[in-house]
Parts: C-alpha cells; sequence; structure tokens
C-alpha cells in the first residue's frame, strides 16, 4: 500500500518564504545555495511523473464506460434479455450516478489526497466493471451501470483541481488537453480489445460481450493497485523534487495563481462557486458538448454496424476515426496555448464536428452508401475531442480560490453530464440506420456551443476591461494576503 497521505493542510502548499521554521527558505550559514533551475527540464520532469499515471487512469476510466458500445453488438441485450430501450436506461443511469455524485468527490479530494483518492476511485469502478461481466438480467444491469457511474465520477474533475496545483494557468490547458486525449485513445483501444476478445465467444459463455468487461476491468483494478505508488500529492511533498526545486515551483505559482495558499476548506468558499454566474457558463460550454460526445463514443459501434458491417468488422472500423481524434486534440491544444486563445479554437473545433453530422444526416440511404456516412464519422470525432478538451480545461485556468475551483471543475462536469443523460436516450431501437433524431440533436447542441462559449468570451473579456480600468493584472498571488481570488480586481480571466 501507499504511505499514510500527509495531512491535507500540510499537502496543499509549499512553505511560504517568510515560514522561517523552514530549511527550504532559510539555508543555514555554510549551507551551500541552490544551484539555477532549468524551468523547461523541471517542467518535463514534473510532466513525466505526473501525466502518464493519471493519463492511464482517465484511459481505463473512458474504456470501462464506453465498452458497453462494444458488448451491445456481441451479445448483450440478447443475453441479458432486455429491449434496445431498456439498454438505453442503463446508459441513462451511468450518468445519473455520476451527476450526483461529482462535487462529493471533489470536496473529499479536497479533505485527503490525490495519492489516497485517486487510486481508491480506479479500483472500486474496475470492481464494478469487472461485475458487469456477469449481470444476467435486466436489473443486475442497470446496479451496475448506476454504480459505475458512482466511483468514476471524481476522476476528472479531481485531476483538473490536481493539475492547479503544479502548472501556472496558462500550462494546465495542454496538459489538460493531453489528459483528455486519452479518451480518444480509449475509443481506438477499445475497438481493438473488443475485436480480440469478442473470438473468446464460446468458452464458459456463448458470447464473447462478458469477456469485454471482465478482462478489462481486472486490467483497471490491477493497474490502479499500481498506481498507489505512482500518483504524487502536491509539490511539498513530493519525493522526486529537489528542496531548490520546491522553492523554485512555489515561486513561479506564487506569481500566477493561487496554488501556494494555504487555504483550508470552508463551506462558505463552496458557495463562492455556486454563486459564480460564469461557473455555471462553464457547466453550459460542457454541457452542450456532452451530449454528443457521449452519444459518439457509446454508439459509434451500433452506427458503424447499421452500415451494413459484421459486429467485427465494424469494432475494426472504429479505430480510425478515435486516432484521428487523438490527432486533431493534440494539434489543437498546442495551436491554442501558443496563441493564447480558447473560445474561438472550441466554437471551430464544434463547427468542424457539424459538417460530420450534416454528411450523417444527409446520406438517405447509409446502408448501400456507407462511405460518406463513415466519413462523417471522421469530422464529427474531429471535432468533439478537440473541443471537449478544452472546454474542460477552461475553469482550471480562470477560477481562482481553491475550493472554488474545485467545486468550479466538479459543477462543469456535473451540468455537462445532465447532456449525457439527456443523449443516451435518443438513438433508440427503430431509428437506426439513419438515427436521425440522436444527429439532430448532436448537430443541434454543437451549435449551442459554439453561441455559449463565444457568449462567456464576450463577457470574460467585458470584465477584463473593467478590471483594467481599476488595476494593473495581478503579480505574485501567493505573496497577497488580501487576495479574493478571481473576484479581485487585479486577476485577468483567459479567453
Amino acid at each position: 500500500m501507499a504511505d499514510q497521505p500527509e495531512k491535507p493542510d500540510e499537502a496543499l502548499h509549499v512553505q511560504t518564504p517568510d515560514a522561517t521554521s523552514s530549511s527550504l527558505d532559510n539555508p543555514q550559514e555554510g549551507e551551500i545555495l541552490d544551484e539555477p533551475i532549468n524551468e523547461k527540464a523541471l517542467l518535463r520532469k514534473i510532466d513525466a511523473r505526473l501525466l502518464p499515471t493519471v493519463g492511464i487512469l482517465y484511459l481505463l476510466s473512458f474504456l470501462d464506460r464506453s465498452n458497453v458500445g462494444n458488448a451491445r453488438i456481441e451479445g448483450l441485450i440478447d443475453d441479458v434479455h432486455m429491449s434496445g430501450n431498456e439498454y438505453l436506461t442503463g446508459l441513462t443511469l451511468y450518468f445519473v450516478g455520476y451527476v450526483l455524485f461529482e462535487i462529493p468527490c471533489n470536496i473529499i479530494l479536497k479533505r485527503t489526497t490525490p495519492r489516497f483518492w485517486l487510486p481508491t476511485l480506479t479500483v472500486a469502478w474496475g470492481i464494478v466493471a469487472t461485475l458487469m461481466g456477469i449481470v444476467t438480467n435486466l436489473a443486475g444491469f442497470l446496479v451496475a451501470r448506476f454504480f459505475l457511474g458512482v466511483t468514476e465520477s471524481g476522476l476528472f474533475p479531481g485531476v483538473v483541481f490536481y493539475f492547479s496545483m503544479w502548472y501556472k494557468r496558462r500550462e494546465r490547458q495542454y496538459r489538460i488537453s493531453l489528459f483528455f486525449s486519452a479518451a480518444s485513445l480509449a475509443g481506438a483501444f477499445g475497438g481493438i480489445l473488443a475485436y480480440g476478445i469478442g473470438h473468446m465467444r464460446g468458452i464458459f459463455w456463448e458470447n464473447g460481450w462478458r469477456w469485454i468487461f471482465i478482462l478489462e476491468g481486472i486490467a483497471t483494478v490491477v493497474i490502479a493497485v499500481g498506481a498507489y505508488w505512482f500518483i504524487q500529492n502536491y509539490p511539498a511533498t513530493a519525493k522526486f523534487l529537489t528542496d531548490a526545486e520546491r522553492r523554485f515551483i512555489y515561486t513561479r505559482l506564487a506569481e500566477d495563481s493561487d496554488a501556494t495558499h494555504d487555504e483550508h476548506f470552508s463551506w462558505a468558499n463552496v458557495m463562492l462557486a455556486l454563486k459564480d454566474p460564469k461557473c455555471w457558463l462553464y457547466g453550459l460550454g460542457f454541457h452542450t458538448m456532452s451530449l454528443p460526445l457521449y452519444t459518439f463514443s457509446l454508439f459509434l459501434p451500433s452506427i458503424i454496424r447499421n452500415l451494413g458491417y459484421t459486429a467485427a468488422i465494424a469494432q475494426i472500423l472504429t479505430i480510425p476515426p478515435y486516432a484521428f481524434a487523438f490527432l486533431t486534440t493534440l494539434l489543437v491544444a498546442v495551436v491554442s496555448e501558443r496563441v493564447g486563445q480558447r473560445a474561438v479554437f472550441i466554437a471551430g473545433s464544434s463547427a468542424f464536428a457539424v459538417i460530420g453530422y450534416i454528411m450523417l444526416l444527409a446520406n438517405d440511404d447509409p446502408v448501400n452508401r456507407p462511405g460518406l456516412s463513415y466519413a462523417g464519422t471522421f469530422f464529427a470525432a474531429g471535432g468533439i475531442y478537440p473541443a471537449t478538451a478544452l472546454v474542460l480545461s477552461w475553469p482550471a485556468i480562470n477560477v481562482s480560490g481553491q475550493t472554488k475551483r474545485a467545486v468550479g471543475n466538479a459543477m462543469q462536469i456535473t451540468i455537462g453530464n445532465l447532456g449525457a443523460v439527456l443523449g443516451t436516450q435518443l438513438y433508440r431501437s427503430g431509428t437506426e440506420p439513419r438515427y436521425i433524431l440522436g444527429h439532430s440533436f448532436a448537430l443541434g447542441y454543437l451549435v449551442a456551443n459554439i453561441a455559449t462559449v463565444l457568449t462567456l468570451r464576450y463577457i470574460l473579456v467585458a470584465e477584463n476591461r473593467r478590471k483594467a480600468q481599476i488595476q494593473p493584472e495581478v503579480k505574485a498571488v501567493g505573496r497577497l494576503e488580501d487576495w479574493e481570488g478571481d473576484s479581485d480586481p487585479r486577476w485577468r480571466f483567459e479567453y
């Protein structure tokens, strides 16, 4: 098991420069002064320790929530004796559990530590995912999907908050986008694994769908147990850092955000997020992306299967659109970070996805002309994933106050996944192969996303102009005793 987690208060910050009891900031007489720190090399070192582990956990999370789409075309519905619409109810219950426990999970993270909480969540959902493979009736399927949502609910917002305690504001977007790109990789790996595991039909069970859940769930548990040794907490206690590097991290964060504050949890800070209209707009931004995101990931195998392909070929054909989405997510993240713009790239990516759904809806005979619809899945994937990545990174950049940011991130996912709740009911039995209802909703939501993010951009620009008339841009945030979070006139929003 992992080392005992430090107390929450000790985990949230490195020692301040005026903490005279700390040897980090007060070299004793005769002590060798710090060597100059190479900032880029230090960032690469932090990335190497943080990103792979949490990225793998998110890949497993997305794999375990979306592999039900692969299992469906391998015989799940028939073996569990449920109708197509009862299957959709199971998908809906996943997001009900996810939404209900989003904010509580982030509060628990704030009061414990990442090294304890993130692997523990992963072990929990890995067990539930494994048990999905032995359900025999509708009730078991519905219960398993609900608790899978409960146990997965804390990972993404937790990691977004976690990154905010390590990276400067403008460094977070790329890291969050890279982290989220694991979702598209999960789709690609899911297709490969489902194709291979599907050949296990006849081993104990007639169909191979049970093995998809069992093998992928067991893999999740095994990897999660290892994560207790690899997840780091916060800079103050990370063993891979030297004292000089901790001081350097403290200095660079103190000049940029609130990450070095010794902020204790309080319900008043929770209310700051709940009362901020911008936090609700960040949630609406994800809400308008979550419906197309999850309908695409959950129903892509069925969409391709209904183009006239066998189940095995459909599993393989899900891989290229996800691979394309992985590339566009990274490309858009890099360019967006370099030019310092978010809303424009979110709107542009959503517009790219709109083209895909227009192609899907325009094909009035997808069985005999599958090429047009299949090409549309590339446009949809290539726009949905980068837009979602940037939307999800926005509050991590703009919301200041540690508790407010943790709750704001959870609010965004909670509000956002209400869109997924609706989306799971749209691709109903009898609407295949064109899925006009589902594709039309996805198209409408993407248009709404464009309107939402451009409206939010307008609000953020206006607030920056108003603040600029009062105070110059904030400097040395961590050293200001009167810091009021993102409501402070010295704070500037990224748009």
